[in-house]
């Protein structure tokens, strides 16, 4: 990333008549869990030009000036006739407002559900605006008949994506981006995307997986050779491979053994990146979610999912002082049909005061639920490290439901008689006692491990492995930076990071620190030190194999031995 760059829009040609303006930045866009790896991003827009012109999917208002300049510099306004718009947000609106001062005459094309929000919030577009449904053609002429398809999810329930029958350009909005930011419109690289494209979908889709699969099967039938997404660079080359990867990934969400409901609704938009980011913690550590925005339904399905699942949770924002009407009707359906046996939690956002929150709570308190974590309380927009807490409250609330259902990992295929024998022996793989420290920005996380080995000699490498649900996890994506603390013994370090941690809470508190060249702390108590970066990260079950290139260290206790963690069984730390 360089911080030095401007935001920039790069125009290409990525068909006939086809033009994707790509709204540049290699800074982090937003504090929102899908852009916590800080590659930067590109907002695509896309000009198709046919006997009518129609442009889709304008930036949000941090592109909104850069980006009508540079579209004013490849069309005159009197031959914009239509704005496709795949969803709307506030940020999007305002950019709208702009563009209609531009080109007042346009006609704005959108889904129902798109229609009431842009209404509502923009009432003098009334008579503009155009209602599409799946299967309905827009023709701009010269072989350019768009073919719309209704993608509805929790996240995004006016989704829209348009498929151009004379390019055979598939336009798919949310869905096979990615955030990453450079100069490369096509995926000649595709297998450099690996990472970026699994972490947007892991945080954007894996909580919506019925829908997304709902989405694809709709868009099997076309013969699209080119995906042009919202985000990052077009998928010409690895399309299929792509695709197979969402279906894989969607199914792999299906067969978790736990399930949780997660009901919210948002008013500025700030109680659904936390619902998002909860979400993330809970699939992380392998617990399926469904995902539901109360605002889009009328309850019926709330007390079938209920009885599926072994926990749910709760967003709302506060709204005059109390919850809006819509979670209130939720509410009202769980106290009368969730069993007490389900765990429970609340969260919410609010501007100048949060009782919604502690009325979900009270009244789910004095029903006799129990709580898998405490209640989070957010005012005004989500900081870096209240994103931090709120992944940390959704894993924290995976690990209370497999304590109070006793719910185990599935032991490897090993016949009965030498399941106590094989983990014995993997009980006497030794490893050093550590203490993994890192920073991004505000949000700081520390993990006590002993699965650490060295992995290379030139360059200096090693490895180390993080279970899914660690909260460290998340600092740990291709170019993050870390601090290994190695241990010795007779020290409190170990002790005191065994200790089990509220979501968010400090875990440096207490400690001799200093900050490391790279940001992570140094723990001035430790044996030693090493400062890595990571380079690469491979599945391995139920943890992540961690690889890191070693950029310095230093021994700060010459006369020190190194703390070694024996164990009895291969089952456990």
């Amino acid at each position: 990333m360089n911080d030095l760059k401007p935001r920039d829009v790069q125009v290409a040609q990525i068909g006939p008549d086809t033009l994707v303006l790509r709204s540049r930045t290699w800074d982090r866009l937003k504090f929102e869990i899908e852009y916590s790896l800080q590659r930067g991003t590109t907002a695509n827009a896309y000009l198709v030009q046919g006997e009518t012109i129609a442009l889709l999917d304008p930036p949000g208002e941090s592109f909104r000036d850069i980006f009508i300049e540079e579209l004013q510099q490849h069309l005159p306004w009197q031959k914009l006739s239509y704005l496709i718009l795949s969803h709307l947000n506030a940020n999007r609106l305002n950019t709208l407002k702009a563009l209609r001062e531009w080109a007042p005459h346009i006609t704005l094309v959108c889904t129902k559900p798109g229609a009431q929000t842009l209404l509502a919030a923009l009432p003098e577009c009334q008579g503009q605006v155009q209602v599409v449904r799946t299967g309905d053609i827009l023709d701009l002429g010269r072989g350019h008949r768009l073919e719309f398809v209704s993608a509805p999810t929790p996240r995004w329930p006016d989704g829209l994506c348009t498929f151009d029958q004379g390019t055979s350009i598939l336009y798919t909005d949310k869905l096979f981006g990615a955030h990453v930011c450079g100069d490369s419109v096509l995926d000649e690289q595709w297998k450099q995307l690996d990472e970026d494209r699994r972490f947007y979908f892991d945080c954007l889709h894996a909580a919506q997986t019925r829908q997304v699969e709902g989405v694809l099967d709709k868009l099997a039938a076309l013969p699209y050779r080119l995906y042009a997404p919202g985000h990052g660079p077009m998928v010409r080359f690895s399309c299929s491979r792509l695709t197979l990867d969402y279906r894989q990934w969607c199914e792999r969400q299906k067969t978790s053994g736990l399930k949780v409901a997660l009901f919210y609704t948002s008013a500025y938009g700030n109680t659904a990146i936390l619902a998002q980011t909860i979400a993330r913690g809970l699939t992380k550590s392998e617990v399926q979610v469904e995902l539901v925005n109360c605002e889009l339904g009328d309850g019926s399905e709330v007390a079938p999912l209920l009885e599926q699942c072994d926990g749910f949770l709760v967003g709302s924002p506060t709204l005059g002082g109390h919850a809006p009407v819509q979670v209130q009707t939720t509410l009202g359906i769980i106290l009368a049909n969730a069993s007490k046996t389900k765990l429970a939690g609340v969260f919410g956002s609010y501007g100048w005061s949060g009782e919604a929150v502690d009325m979900i709570e009270g009244k789910l308190r004095d029903a006799g639920f129990t709580f898998g974590c405490p209640s989070l309380r957010v005012k005004f927009s989500p900081t870096e490290a209240i994103l931090q807490q709120a992944e940390e409250m959704g894993t924290d609330f995976a690990q209370a439901l497999r304590k109070s259902r006793r719910v185990r990992q599935a032991r490897q295929a090993v016949p009965e008689a030498q399941v106590d024998r094989t983990n014995q022996a993997m009980g006497r793989i030794v490893g050093a006692l550590c203490v993994v420290t890192a920073c991004r920005g505000d949000a700081k996380s520390a993990m006590l491990a002993s699965w650490v080995s060295q992995a290379s000699f030139n360059p200096p490498g090693l490895t180390v492995a993080v279970a899914r649900e660690r909260a460290i996890e998340s600092f740990t994506h291709g170019g993050d930076k870390f601090v290994l603390n190695i241990l010795q013994e007779g020290r409190n370090l170990r002790r005191h990071f065994l200790k089990p941690y509220e979501p968010g809470e400090d875990r440096f508190v207490g400690l001799e620190t200093e900050t490391a060249a790279n940001g992570a702390y140094i723990l001035k108590d430790a044996l030693a030190y090493l400062e890595c970066t990571v380079r690469d990260r491979m599945e391995c079950g139920d943890h992540w194999l961690v690889y890191a290139s070693v950029d310095r260290g230093r021994v700060l206790n010459p006369a020190g031995v190194t703390a070694v963690h024996h164990r009895k069984s291969g089952s456990h730390y």
